[in-house]
């Protein structure tokens, strides 16, 4: 083991020394192999970052992997149960969705039904489909046009951030901490931030079967990931002016639970609760997040695809380190022949010349993840406030392990060749020379 170790060790040496003689076939060898390692390094690095994307996305629109889903209906004596269930709670969080309207009273508003405030035409009234069929909902057909504006109104009975982390875009989030206000305070998305911005339209809210129109007052804006103008409000506060029954029989309200995976007693009580109230227990459908595993696929396909054209781009800068390997080997015929004479083994020669490969190509590899992690730092520096996402980006590990891996590989391919060439240099040749 001691013998092993020291030949490894003489190799290094004896390569490094080599690469330091010759620099400029070194550098000739790294040109050629770097954009190779670098295509390898960039490939690895998009899809770690595309999967970090693809599952940022899925956590603001759905929540994090691991959460449970909770699908219930807001009729039947649901709503009170589930709030009284979950009120003071941080590891359960029911978001009852519903419309609510906020500008000129008895106007049909400038999005009919909350579509996109950059397509008020494709835009159409608001319709609720049940068992009994699809409706349209109030009278926005025979409503003159005025300054108002649909959205989709979220109540909360606790931080949803936990399970959906919303990244703030201006302002601030709700405090469940203070008391209820009689004001709502709404924090707005994106969407519906851009048509405040837009249109000057009253402090009047509107929902169907409130006691009186409210006044809120819009506290932040954050990035939901929804396409859709969306607003979110503390479900006491809301309750102040819509009573529960009003809530739970509109025809456009649903209900979802958020709770962590740990939060089963939690489940099990609103489920025995549920059930008890009248609810039919194949009415309560379950799900548990798992969007990795469901884009696993995808990912894995797209990631194979394209290290396939890198490792295409990688074979050419193989196809240079070992031009560069066989002209050396035939350039230092003599020294490896003498070395020979003198009692060192084959496997040393071969050695020596895997080590100049080697390093050749762990240095590419040094070189090129550098490069993409600058590349990366300055890409996030100069767009990260207009894509969210490259704020803060890190250059993943593993793209790092790629290159480095990459690296080694290529210098092992390349180098082969010429070290078996350098091992079957007969003694001879130094008689010769």
């Amino acid at each position: 083991m001691m013998r092993l170790s020291g030949r490894l060790r003489s190799s290094l040496i004896i390569g490094g020394q080599g690469i330091r003689a010759r620099k400029l076939r070194t550098l000739l060898s790294m040109v050629s192999l770097f954009l190779g390692v670098l295509a390898v390094v960039v490939v690895q690095a998009g899809a770690s970052i595309a999967e970090h994307a693809l599952l940022s996305e899925a956590e603001l629109t759905q929540g994090k992997d691991g959460t449970r889903q909770l699908f219930l209906p807001t009729e039947g004596g649901a709503l009170p149960v589930t709030l009284d269930t979950l009120r003071g709670r941080s590891d359960a969080v029911a978001a009852i969705q519903s419309m609510a309207i906020i500008g000129e009273p008895r106007v049909r508003p400038v999005n009919p039904g909350a579509g996109r405030i950059d397509d008020p035409a494709g835009s159409g009234p608001e319709v609720v489909c049940d068992p009994r069929g699809c409706h349209q909902v109030g009278d926005a057909a025979e409503a003159p046009p005025g300054k108002a504006i649909a959205l989709q109104l979220t109540a909360l009975t606790g931080d949803i951030r936990t399970f959906r982390p919303f990244r703030p875009y201006a302002g601030q989030w709700l405090d469940f901490s203070s008391a209820p206000s009689l004001s709502p305070r709404i924090v707005l998305n994106r969407e519906a931030a851009k048509g405040f911005a837009r249109y000057h339209v009253p402090a009047q809210m509107r929902i169907d079967g409130a006691t009186a129109d409210a006044t809120p007052r819009i506290i932040g804006v954050v990035d939901d990931g929804g396409y859709q103008p969306a607003a979110y409000v503390r479900a006491d506060e809301l309750l102040n002016w819509l009573p529960e029954t009003a809530l739970a029989g509109d025809r456009g309200a649903s209900m979802l639970v958020l709770s962590s995976p740990d939060a089963t007693a939690v489940e099990r009580t609103l489920r025995a609760r549920l059930v008890g109230a009248g609810m039919a227990p194949d009415a309560i459908h379950v799900e548990t997040l798992d969007a990795r595993g469901h884009a696993r696929t995808e990912l894995a396909i797209m990631r194979w695809i394209f290290l396939g054209m890198a490792g295409l781009v990688l074979l050419i800068g193989v196809a240079g380190i070992l031009n560069v390997g066989l002209a050396t080997v035939g350039e230092r015929i003599e020294e490896f022949a003498l070395r020979r004479a003198v009692g060192t083994p084959r496997s040393l020669l071969a050695g020596i010349v895997l080590s100049e490969t080697l390093l050749t190509g762990l240095l590419t590899a040094a070189a090129a993840i550098g490069v993409s992690a600058v590349a990366l730092r300055a890409v996030g520096a100069v767009l990260g406030d207009r894509v969210p996402l490259l704020q803060g980006i890190v250059f993943p590990w593993q793209a790092g392990v790629a290159g480095v891996v990459a690296g080694l590989v290529a210098g092992l391919l390349g180098g082969f060749i010429p070290a078996l060439r350098a091992a079957r240099i007969p003694i001879a040749t130094v008689m010769r020379a």
